[in-house]
């Protein structure tokens, strides 16, 4: 059974256990990676009759296995990329002698993977994004690209390598106009031009939108046009700054899912590298995490595979510091920092989380929120 197979497969389980938002969404996912026009339309019009008929789970579900089991019998060219797609070597940028220095910077991106950036502001996310999308320059160092054909010229250079700033440009027309004239730069078709567009529509959650202008969107919606209209170029470099700003906590946790699901495409995967200032909800999909602070670089892979770091918790309560450390008296206690209006414990490596857990438990301590941070990024952010 290829990937494609078994990712679709797998898509029957949503729908027998009536979650069909998700199911939907990985439907259109395996949809997509088809290529094949009458897939398509046939996804197009499933997602129309559930926008008119919100309310009749058992029939979309039944209509959803349907396609999937055509979906299921149609080839699909798998891509396996085994070389990075960007090397960045010794990437180095300053800003005046005594100014902001970012660098030195190595990093390899490979296609089907997602790398989170994040650092406080002023650390250099942008301006790393921007050096990596060729939006400026660096001083010293190498970048190299390894995309499937060549660039022949700026233009085919900015289809596979895109860079989506915090704050894009206002468009005028339709939403639905302003993405078939993406295709039609392209000499798609006019009815494939039509089929495509309303399939990405869909994928984007769109669907109800596609006929409304720019200010009749919200800035989430008008970020996952952005992204619509980029994915339709079919990049292979894709790089956003900031895509989770202004969107509530569930729209964060849905547009992340979405960015996962299409980078790691079977027909069209795409290196995605996305700045945040939620780290949580961003480690929770990355593949990678870059963090950088004074425009230095660390990544998770230096601590988070080292058996001899120790454990750190960060924990949020009530109770008095004096309080916490009789409950860790026993359990090789290193530090104790109040950060924020969070703890922050440090213990040595022969500490378990459990052991942490069942102290507190014993104590009958009253906890609002407590993590393991040992292997997030997040303790970049509090050593």
């Amino acid at each position: 059974m290829t990937k494609y197979q078994q990712r679709v497969a797998e898509i029957y389980h949503f729908f027998d256990n009536k979650d069909t938002v998700l199911g939907l969404r990985k439907l259109l996912d395996c949809a997509m990676d088809t290529q094949n026009m009458e897939i398509y339309r046939e996804a197009v019009e499933l997602t129309d009759w559930k926008e008119t008929h919100s309310h009749s789970v058992e029939e979309l579900s039944g209509r959803s296995k349907d396609l999937l089991d055509k979906m299921g019998k149609i080839g699909v060219e798998e891509r396996v990329e085994k070389e990075a797609v960007l090397r960045a070597r010794n990437i180095v940028k300053s800003y005046g002698s005594r100014r902001f220095s970012l660098g030195p910077v190595s990093v390899e991106i490979r296609k089907g993977q997602v790398y989170g950036l994040v650092g406080e502001n002023g650390n250099g996310k942008t301006t790393l994004l921007r050096i990596l999308a060729k939006e400026i320059s660096h001083d010293g160092g190498e970048l190299r690209y390894s995309f499937n054909k060549n660039p022949e010229n700026d233009y085919d250079l900015r289809t596979k390598l895109v860079y989506i700033p915090q704050r894009t440009e206002k468009w005028y027309g339709s939403l639905k106009d302003n993405l078939k004239f993406v295709l039609a730069n392209y000499g798609i078709s006019s009815e494939e031009n039509e089929t495509r567009t309303l399939m990405m529509i869909a994928r984007l959650g769109l669907w109800n939108y596609k006929d409304l202008k720019w200010s009749e969107l919200s800035s989430g919606y008008k970020m996952r046009f952005e992204l619509a209209r980029t994915l339709l170029r079919k990049p292979e470099i894709l790089l956003l700054d900031e895509p989770l700003a202004n969107l509530d906590v569930l729209a964060q946790q849905v547009i992340l899912e979405d960015l996962k699901s299409i980078a790691n495409s079977v027909n069209n995967p795409i290196a995605l590298i996305l700045s945040s200032q939620q780290l949580y909800e961003v480690e929770k999909v990355s593949d990678k995490v870059i963090f950088l602070k004074n425009g230095q670089y660390k990544d998770n892979s230096e601590f988070s595979d080292n058996g001899n770091a120790g454990l750190i918790i960060e924990i949020d309560t009530a109770n008095s510091r004096e309080a916490l450390l009789q409950v860790f008296e026993n359990l090789h206690l290193e530090k104790l920092n109040f950060n924020g209006g969070i703890y922050i414990a440090h213990f040595s490596a022969g500490t378990a989380f459990h052991e942490v857990m069942s102290a507190l438990g014993k104590a009958k301590t009253e906890i609002v929120y407590i993590r393991n941070i040992s292997s997030s990024t997040r303790r970049f952010f509090v050593s």
